[in-house]
């Protein structure tokens, strides 16, 4: 029988914010594969499945999780991440990877699923859905994503600011991920747009360390990596406005 790779979205860092699917598939599968930096640090989805399933079930994998401009050294590291895979799943029926967020949204588990299916032919992929950090982040601010007809972009801002500003010039909510080195720029895009004062941002949601504040309070300065703001649509009309 084919072995089975299973994707598990942990959400942002709340363990409670794990699924009942979730957690079944964590204790359900022979080994949890969990993404690690080579600095070996613990990660957020390590320290949220740990909450659920004992150490011994763990298997750090090393990912160069934060390397954007060494595309050879971020390439070898998933070619050493999925063949490490791809031994476990020779040896187990069933191994799940879990991922923070959701494993179809930005997630490293995407590109390493494309390597194992080339390595371990057969290989069933599978994924379980997790609360993403936009979810969370609206949930502990107040911020509403999205009301009638508005859309909703997502926008990772290590794409370039020239992404944000176009999206903001829209009609609806923009969510931008991982916009924490380039805060200066994403507080002036802000500005531009006149989409500042309702706008909100949060880092380690769920964490002790958790920061939830508007995003008129940015003042340039760095924010943590994986920080999350949301710019509500504008909405004129009272409620329902937008049916």
């Amino acid at each position: 029988m084919s072995s089975r790779l299973i994707g598990v979205g942990v959400g942002p860092g709340d363990p409670e914010l794990v699924t009942v699917k979730g957690v079944n598939a964590l204790r359900d599968a022979d080994v949890v594969v969990v993404p690690v930096m080579d600095t070996g640090e613990r990660g957020r989805a390590e320290a949220t499945v740990l909450h659920y399933v004992g150490a011994e079930k763990i298997v750090r994998v090393v990912f160069a999780l934060n390397e954007r401009t060494d595309r050879a050294r971020r390439e070898a590291a998933w070619d050493a991440a999925g063949e490490r895979v791809a031994g476990l799943l020779r040896e187990h029926a069933a191994v799940a990877f879990a991922t923070i967020g959701d494993p179809n949204v930005y997630s490293t588990f995407t590109y390493l699923a494309q390597t194992v299916g080339a390595l371990v032919p057969g290989t069933v992929v599978e994924t379980v859905p997790g609360i993403t950090a936009m979810q969370d982040l609206s949930a502990r601010s107040g911020a509403v994503l999205t009301e009638g007809t508005e859309p909703l972009t997502l926008v990772p801002v290590t794409a370039g600011s020239a992404v944000l500003k176009d999206a903001l010039h829209g009609p609806g909510t923009v969510v931008a991920y991982k916009f924490g080195r380039q805060a200066a720029e994403v507080a002036e895009a802000l500005r531009e747009s006149g989409r500042l004062d309702d706008a909100v941002w949060g880092s380690a949601l769920g964490l002790p360390e958790e920061s939830v504040r508007p995003a008129g309070e940015l003042d340039g300065a760095p924010l943590p990596y994986l920080s999350t703001l949301i710019a509500p649509a504008r909405r004129e009309g009272g409620r329902g406005g937008k049916l």
